[in-house]
């Protein structure tokens, strides 16, 4: 694990790339149009960490994915597990979170990995070492402009070569709730940046506080401009189910058999499926699961070839 603090000179990358190498003529991208058709986009791209999510929603190199939910409802803990997973695929992450302190990101990070409330050292240790090359955390607390961000996206992309870059999140980085016409500004930038560099950039939102939190939010729940998620190509939305919670600790168990979460596909541009992913929820690791009846796996660091398994 590596730390992008403020001390590296950002200024240098606040420019937007030279434009004249992306006019070329339109057969240059015959291989790529080719690979499209015989590749479907639901088989193209990085999987989530849920086997049953595979053949229906991939996150692919060079789109903008929205991340929104209620606060509390889990969405910087479903998308550090997703990065966990994305990294044993062979991605390069960086989470640029202005709310959390690198130390809780990976103290959380170590729960996924391992299945457990509190992994040994050595396990602690083995998978710090193992993220080395894998991930990089951006220690910045508290507020960033938008344009140190998109700063910060570009230095990864160009200097270190990372292929996922987190946001957490639209709140974060210094614009108005009623700002609009910045927040789209913001997000065309991000969206033009990924599609532009081929990395990929996950955006955390929140959604719009309705009369409860018992009803899933959609797409058009995103607290903040329309243009927030018609300018992504995808849009994940988490939602924690605070009603079977509150059966439950009411002594009521007739909800037991729902789902503890649902992550809502509510757009998603470049694959066939849209629709909802039940997942359950261990306390333990902070992990979320496929099934009711699915326990946690901890990771199985390799040295011989460095790869894991779950």
């Amino acid at each position: 694990m590596n730390v992008i603090d403020d001390t590296i000179d950002f200024d240098a990358y606040l420019k937007g790339p030279n434009e004249a190498p992306m006019i070329q003529p339109a057969s240059s991208w015959a291989d790529e149009v080719i690979a499209a058709f015989e590749r479907p986009a639901n088989h193209a791209g990085a999987c989530l960490p849920w086997p049953k999510t595979r053949e229906m929603v991939r996150l692919r190199s060079g789109e903008l994915t929205i991340w929104p939910g209620m606060s509390g409802h889990g969405k910087s803990m479903m998308v550090g597990q997703v990065a966990l997973h994305l990294m044993e695929q062979g991605e390069k992450v960086c989470l640029a979170s202005m709310e959390m302190k690198p130390t809780s990101t990976m103290q959380r990070m170590c729960r996924q990995a391992f299945g457990c409330n509190i992994p040994n050292r050595q396990d602690i240790r083995d998978l710090h070492a193992w993220t080395n090359g894998r991930l990089w955390l951006y220690d910045q607390q508290g507020q960033v402009s938008p344009d140190r961000i998109l700063a910060v996206a570009r230095y990864c992309h160009e200097e270190l070569g990372i292929t996922h870059f987190v946001i957490d999140n639209l709140l974060s980085c210094g614009i108005a709730e009623d700002g609009y016409d910045a927040q789209k500004q913001f997000v065309l930038a991000l969206a033009t940046h990924a599609h532009d560099t081929g990395q990929s950039v996950h955006l955390l939102a929140h959604s719009r506080k309705g009369k409860d939190e018992l009803t899933p939010p959609g797409k058009f729940d995103v607290r903040g401009s329309a243009s927030i998620t018609d300018l992504a190509d995808n849009v994940f939305s988490i939602w924690r189910n605070r009603g079977k919670e509150m059966a439950i600790e009411a002594g009521d168990h007739s909800k037991k058999d729902e789902a503890d979460a649902l992550l809502i596909v509510c757009k998603h541009r470049h694959g066939d499926w849209e629709g909802r992913v039940k997942l359950w929820f261990d306390r333990r690791s902070q992990a979320y699961l496929q099934g009711p009846n699915d326990q946690p796996k901890a990771m199985q660091l390799r040295a011989d070839d460095d790869k894991v398994e779950f």
